[in-house]
């Protein structure tokens, strides 16, 4: 992508006004998109992302600035753009910077290269997907399917002597669901993406499957009557359910609120903030998991990091210029949506761990209350923690047994007392894909968790 002597020229150029740490981030990504409704093409398109970013800092400081023009002159005047905003240029200085390449181990190896797949075929699974959704019930009147890939190839290259390498092959496939009557619409979702290429499709994702799935949670909740209002115990299922605890608890413990003293867990490493059934976990060394990779975006190994043990904080996710601010070591957790992004502290694949009941044992602990089968859409305040959460399909429990579903229902409370009121935690773990926004862009992310009690929650209805 670049070759090592402009690596070393352009990291110079960067601190010649006395920075004490510069990186370049190169990438080349090619995506893919394809999306269907009704069974018939709305949009194929296919797209590049080309450019470098050139990053630096000094004491706690720090600039970034980016190109697509990747001719040396281009790329030393946007390094000397960052540096002149930390000081005066010294046109005499000169850095002995030394490049040695590491060459990391490759976790995900890919079989089928998905923009090496003509679209003839892709558009084939979605439309196995559209028929078996529409196959279900005559009252889907609307399925709406997308494919999208992408290959990101990666460079990244530091004032410390760090030159690597990378490649990140991402597959996801999305379907939506639409039930109607007269007066009524319902949707139902489904959106597995795995760190694989196209044999995903063979491997792991049951085109079939998610059609129906999908078409049976809209037809379902069609006929299902409004939730009841009130406060209640909730049993949140697995996989998607794990969003409450990404975007409610998942970003208060990102170094990037933490270090600026804006998260509700600032100061409070080694103290109890969660119930002690509670282990929750970041780990971007799953298999092919959907926010797994084999390093960060800085460049640092990818690993697994124990947030919360049985209760107590163990740990914030930490990425490089944080880790400065707070005389911490790096989780590995620096990430960014492009080279157009600097990379913070950002979550990989986040998730409540197992526990020890069953699925039975905790719906049976429920005299009445609500249980929530698959979470949709939400809002949460991230200096407060407090969310509010659409239920996309919800059954009432009574007496211990799921009984009638019911619709409308939406979760609502604050991060850190729902941790706290967490009392029982299933044995089946399972996770879900997403895509989480915040400060350095859209980046891959899992949520995660089997199924969890609430001992008492805000359940909004009529």
């Amino acid at each position: 992508m670049l070759k090592e002597n402009v690596v070393l020229q352009v990291l110079e150029k960067a601190l010649s006004s006395g920075g004490d740490f510069a990186e370049i981030f190169g990438e080349d990504t090619l995506s893919n998109h394809i999306t269907l409704i009704d069974g018939k093409v709305d949009q194929l398109s296919s797209g590049r992302i080309y450019g470098v970013g050139i990053r630096v800092f000094k004491n706690f400081q720090s600039v970034y600035a980016y190109t697509n023009d990747t001719r040396l002159e281009s790329l030393l005047a946007a390094a000397e753009k960052a540096a002149v905003v930390l000081g005066e240029i010294d046109k005499s200085s000169q850095s002995e910077l030394f490049l040695e390449e590491r060459i990391n181990a490759n976790h995900y190896p890919i079989q089928i290269v998905p923009s090496s797949i003509h679209s003839r075929k892709k558009i084939n699974v979605l439309k196995l997907l559209h028929h078996e959704a529409k196959s279900l019930s005559s009252e889907i009147s609307q399925v709406v399917a997308q494919m999208m890939d992408t290959d990101q190839s990666i460079l990244i290259a530091n004032s410390e002597g760090l030159l690597t390498h990378d490649r990140r092959v991402r597959t996801r496939v999305i379907g939506q669901a639409i039930a109607s009557s007269d007066s009524e619409n319902q949707v139902g979702y489904e959106g597995p993406g795995r760190h694989m290429g196209f044999e995903m499709f063979s491997d792991v994702v049951d085109i079939p499957s998610i059609g129906r799935q999908i078409a049976q949670t809209a037809s379902t909740m069609l006929h299902a009557p409004p939730c009841p209002a009130g406060t209640m115990p909730v049993a949140i299922e697995n996989q998607f359910g794990g969003v409450i605890f990404h975007e409610a608890c998942g970003h208060s413990l990102e170094a990037t609120s933490v270090a600026k003293g804006t998260s509700e867990f600032t100061g409070k490493m080694g103290e109890q903030i969660a119930s002690p059934c509670v282990t929750a976990i970041d780990d971007a060394t799953i298999p092919f998991g959907w926010g797994s990779q084999n390093m960060d975006d800085e460049g640092n190994p990818a690993q697994k990091t124990v947030l919360i043990e049985d209760g107590i904080l163990k740990s914030y996710l930490v990425d490089r210029l944080n880790a400065k601010r707070m005389n911490m070591k790096t989780t590995g957790s620096g990430r960014r949506e492009s080279y157009q992004h600097a990379p913070t502290s950002r979550m990989s694949n986040t998730y409540i761990d197992n526990g020890q009941y069953s699925h039975n044992e905790i719906i049976g602990s429920m005299d009445n209350g609500l249980y929530a089968k698959r979470l949709g859409g939400g809002s949460v305040d991230p200096a407060t923690g407090e969310f509010n959460f659409a239920v996309l399909e919800g059954y009432l429990v009574k007496n211990g047994k799921i009984s009638d579903p019911v619709r409308g229902a939406s979760l609502i409370g604050k991060g850190s007392d729902i941790l706290k009121k967490i009392d029982m935690v299933g044995d089946n773990l399972d996770h879900g894909t997403g895509m989480c926004g915040a400060e350095s862009g859209n980046v891959p992310a899992f949520v995660g968790q089997p199924l969890i009690r609430v001992s008492s929650m805000t359940v909004g209805g009529k």
